[in-house]
């Protein structure tokens, strides 16, 4: 199976809502798993990032909130439904998530669900070690935040798969 070349999207440091986002790009890749079956789907991208260094945690739908993780990075398979997203904080930037993608957000990213199919459901990975906190923008605490996700290790591969030194470089 060749790995797919994913979409960059580079978020900068909001200091008026607070957010660190990150000097790291995040990963879209576009359908991924082309199963018709949602629960297959979900056990692939289960299997797929537990092979690839990345635990699969839980299986639920988007926060509609903004918030991010300062302390550790966040792989999404999305197995079922659709929902527009919003990824950097209240100022960020607005994109469509299908059935058969996977996000990979750096710490320090903010995501939220702006609008979602009822039964929208997605699979959450976190590289070993490394536990995420959920934070809201503080402008105050800007600085703090941006240490802390400076200080978040590197996994050596994607959840989908080849060394993300070269994505993420």
């Amino acid at each position: 199976m060749s790995i797919p070349q994913p979409e960059r999207l580079h978020l900068d440091s909001d200091a008026t809502t607070g957010y660190p986002n990150s000097p790291l790009p995040v990963l879209v890749y576009r359908q991924v798993l082309d199963l018709s079956n949602a629960e297959e789907r979900a056990e692939s991208f289960e299997a797929m990032f537990k092979r690839h260094g990345w635990p699969p945690a839980w299986r639920y739908h988007l926060y509609d909130f903004d918030h991010f993780h300062s302390t550790a990075h966040e792989a999404l398979g999305i197995f079922r439904g659709q929902a527009r997203a919003r990824l950097g904080g209240p100022n960020g930037q607005e994109l469509m998530l299908y059935a058969g993608d996977v996000l990979v957000l750096p710490a320090g990213v903010g995501h939220a669900s702006l609008e979602a199919d009822d039964d929208f459901c997605m699979v959450g990975a976190y590289p070993p070690g490394q536990e995420p906190e959920i934070e809201r923008g503080d402008p105050a605490q800007l600085a703090a935040a941006q240490t802390r996700v400076a200080a978040v290790g590197l996994p050596e591969d994607s959840p989908v798969g080849g060394p993300l030194a070269e994505l993420w470089g």
